[in-house]
């Protein structure tokens, strides 16, 4: 099976950079694609394809350069010497998202442990303009003091950050343990980004949760009570999205949320069926699941905006059924906009958590 990073064409993963660009407010006016077997250690690009960028930028008068990798702390500030301009990479850019779409105290929390610990390994780069001033006296003891100074006070941050989200953690586990001494099954919302879960959840459950047609549009979990078919009362719960080359100081620092599906008696994978790269987006949540220790989960699969298929589309099922090899225990199309399959949805899922459901 091909990794998560060799199934995504360069050219999707692009595209997907440019509209977390958009996503994040930055206009993207040029591009520039390189293939090599393994990056360099220290200008990440090529010696061509450096000079080749520098004239981009000029170009282009662009103010600030997205690399789709994690760049190194050195290639970080080898790049913005050579090009004259800020330079971050996707791991950068989806943080600054996240901290723009954390409302909650939580949300915000998880956000700034990730920040802070991104940012660590890349303190040194803020005092290189100490190494321009030459030797001598008054110029490399400070430097080094002042590194080491805020070096140890984001350290310090960071232990705080961990107990207070340990503390929300804790929190959260008791509500959970007095969740399920009320009986009530849960259901948990899972997929890619901006795959539809926030409008299924509003659908169902009337929630009124933020839906926009952006990456990560909303990330605070949401919990909400549903009725099946049956009368049976279950908790529909929204997680934040996931996305190809999620940085893991995220996936980590958003334990205390993704904890959630962990308690869950059921998954409900949200894919959208319209988007170009609607199997890469599932295996992808497929693959990250497995990673969490949650590949044998009992889940669902959603086929999302089956309503926007033009009318040529056919066996649709089948061929996710085929192409994914899924551990679902049932695939069901559905529109969350317009309602459509949301009947046959909830009868499954009354059966899946009867255990009634068998595995096609």
């Amino acid at each position: 099976m091909k990794s998560r990073r060799d199934r995504w064409s360069i050219e999707d993963s692009i595209e997907e950079l440019a509209s977390l660009a958009d996503t994040a407010g930055v206009e993207v006016v040029g591009s520039l694609v390189q293939r090599v077997e393994k990056p360099s250690g220290t200008s990440y690009l090529g010696k061509g394809k450096s000079l080749e960028l520098v004239g981009l930028v000029q170009e282009t008068e662009a103010n600030l350069a997205l690399f789709d990798d994690e760049l190194s702390p050195r290639q970080q500030r080898f790049l913005e010497e050579l090009l004259q301009t800020k330079v971050i990479d996707r791991t950068a850019l989806i943080l600054d998202i996240f901290a723009r779409r954390a409302q909650t105290k939580e949300g915000q929390l998880q956000v700034e442990l990730a920040q802070s610990q991104y940012l660590l390994p890349r303190l040194a780069g803020q005092w290189s303009h100490l190494e321009r001033l030459g030797g001598g006296i008054g110029t490399r003891g400070p430097g080094e003091t002042q590194l080491e100074t805020d070096r140890r006070l984001l350290q310090n941050k960071i232990h705080r950050l961990n107990r207070e989200l340990d503390e929300v953690r804790k929190h959260r586990a008791m509500y959970r343990k007095r969740r399920k001494r009320t009986g009530i099954p849960v259901v948990s919302l899972v997929g890619y980004t901006n795959a539809g879960k926030s409008t299924l959840l509003n659908k169902l459950s009337r929630a009124e949760v933020l839906v926009e047609d952006k990456l990560f549009a909303t990330l605070d979990p949401v919990t909400r009570r549903i009725m099946l078919p049956n009368g049976q009362i279950v908790l529909l719960t929204d997680t934040v999205g996931f996305i190809h080359k999620l940085p893991p100081m995220l996936v980590a620092a958003f334990r205390a949320t993704l904890e959630e599906l962990y308690e869950a008696d059921l998954l409900l994978h949200v894919v959208d069926i319209t988007h170009k790269n609607a199997a890469e987006q599932a295996e992808t949540v497929e693959e990250m699941l497995g990673e969490m220790d949650l590949g044998k989960k009992v889940r669902l699969t959603l086929l999302n905006k089956v309503d926007l298929l033009p009318p040529e589309a056919k066996e649709v099922e089948q061929f996710f059924k085929r192409k994914l090899h899924m551990s679902s225990v049932g695939v069901v199309q559905i529109s969350a906009a317009t309602g459509q399959g949301t009947g046959e949805l909830l009868e499954m899922v009354e059966k899946a958590i009867t255990g009634a459901v068998v595995s096609a």
